[in-house]
């Protein structure tokens, strides 16, 4: 009899193990056997888990948005709800020392990458476009009016995006995520004072 959380937990190695694969050898060259080789596990049981290397990719896709998500959730746990502190966390997330391993980068490279050709990738990138977006509207909505949040998210979430992308394929990428962060979060606090401002003057 299989013991209590054995299957959570093997389904977790292969996950591991595709990030570790995609991380070495790209998405298109990462196989069944090379994922299964470096779980210590036989192939079939990723057939028998997911289905096929296609729906393990989407887990390991699913687990980075989880992570995202977790790591989002925990830094607004310890703060005063305010807008800026929600924006701000949205930012430290993205940019959050797993967000930047380069285990985590290099998979979310991949998986742009082949978005743009596979659908099931293709809707779970459109679903985390959507969340950053709808997140970072809602708190600048919150100080702004509609369609100064609406540019405003837009423009951040772009920076967001680029900022890590550039970071991603730097020479120096820890740096570079540094400075993502920390210009990301200036423009963040410059449109905020901005708006203090001009509300304070009417």
């Amino acid at each position: 009899m299989p013991k209590v959380g054995m299957k959570d937990t093997r389904k977790q190695q292969l996950i591991d193990a595709t990030m570790e694969s995609i991380a070495e050898l790209g998405m298109q060259n990462t196989t069944i056997v090379s994922i299964s080789k470096r779980a210590g596990m036989s192939s079939g049981i990723i057939s028998h888990y997911f289905g096929g290397k296609q729906g393990l990719i989407e887990a390991a896709l699913r687990y980075l948005l989880e992570q995202l998500g977790k790591e989002l959730r925990e830094r607004m746990a310890k703060t005063d709800g305010s807008p800026e502190q929600r924006l701000d966390c949205i930012v430290e997330a993205n940019f959050s020392e797993f967000q930047r391993s380069a285990l985590a980068a290099k998979t979310w490279l991949s998986f742009w990458s082949r978005s743009m050709h596979e659908p099931g990738l293709k809707r779970l990138q459109q679903i985390n476009n959507a969340r950053l977006y709808s997140n970072l509207r809602y708190s600048f909505a919150q100080v702004l009016p509609a369609g100064q949040a609406t540019e405003a998210a837009r423009q951040t979430a772009a920076m967001i995006d680029g900022f890590w992308l550039r970071s991603a394929l730097s020479l120096d990428p820890m740096e570079s995520f540094e400075a993502g962060e920390r210009l990301t979060k200036q423009f963040i606090h410059d449109t905020l004072a901005k708006a203090g401002a001009t509300n304070s003057a009417n």
